[in-house]
């Protein structure tokens, strides 16, 4: 089959009636969202509540026992590896820690994708690439260090950078701003904000952060145990009277 492509704003993402568990021990019970291509949509959950598991599942990392995943009109659970990957192409997932190679410069670790993937293009056109995404995250005077020699937040950014470089139309954020201190923390969500205002990204940001959640939102789902117990904007959700979505309020 030749993947969908899809046209601008439009559902990107839908999901419908998502069940996944290891073994006995259910992880997602009857997960149902969209997100559109212009937003960028929160999943807010304390740690375990299946969050992670879910955008996982999105890019095929995780198979999913019952439901339906569509990506930018394609069906997951109908495509080979092949056409996997081709979706794949247009969805950046950025892991808690950055995941860079620790034997790569900066520079280095953006430009492995593209050797990869994008072929066609001159050194000098991935070259060019390279300096518009590190720019774009505030990393380009780190471009010839070494993981080691970068700080958390910096390895968030170089991470993203890498991810930004293929021109993804989602980005799927991982808990961001874990391990960052508040300052950080800050300066990484504002730049999720930019990101899907400079590149015209869709986003799906996964986190327990309620101050990264208020930032980067312009939806917010809560997760408790598996499942969606609250979906809206920020002031819908701060007013509702249920033990676990006041915790994050208070």
């Amino acid at each position: 089959m030749t993947p969908v492509v899809p046209t601008d704003k439009q559902i990107v993402i839908r999901i419908r009636g998502l069940y996944k568990s290891f073994g006995s021990q259910e992880v997602l019970r009857d997960i149902n969202l969209d997100l559109s291509s212009d937003e960028n949509l929160v999943i807010l959950g304390r740690s375990g509540t299946g969050k992670s598991v879910l955008i996982k599942c999105i890019v095929g990392l995780e198979e999913f026992v019952d439901g339906y995943i569509n990506v930018m009109g394609n069906d997951i659970s109908q495509l080979d590896e092949f056409e996997l990957n081709v979706i794949r192409k247009d969805i950046g997932f950025l892991f808690q820690g950055g995941a860079l190679y620790d034997s790569m410069s900066v520079e280095e670790n953006i430009l492995f994708p593209l050797d990869r993937i994008a072929r066609e293009l001159s050194r000098a056109e991935k070259n060019d690439l390279v300096d518009e995404v590190l720019e774009s995250v505030g990393l380009l005077d780190a471009k010839y260090k070494m993981p080691v020699e970068l700080s958390g937040g910096m390895r968030k950014r170089a991470g993203l950078a890498r991810t930004l470089v293929l021109k993804p139309r989602i980005l799927l954020y991982d808990e961001p701003t874990t391990g960052l201190d508040p300052f950080t923390s800050e300066g990484i969500s504002e730049l999720i904000v930019s990101i899907k205002e400079k590149y015209k990204t869709a986003g799906i940001v996964v986190t327990h952060d309620m101050k990264s959640a208020r930032i980067t939102a312009d939806r917010m789902i809560i997760m408790d145990q598996g499942q969606i117990i609250a979906r809206g904007s920020y002031d819908d959700l701060k007013v509702i009277d249920h033990p676990i979505i006041k915790g994050f309020f208070n």
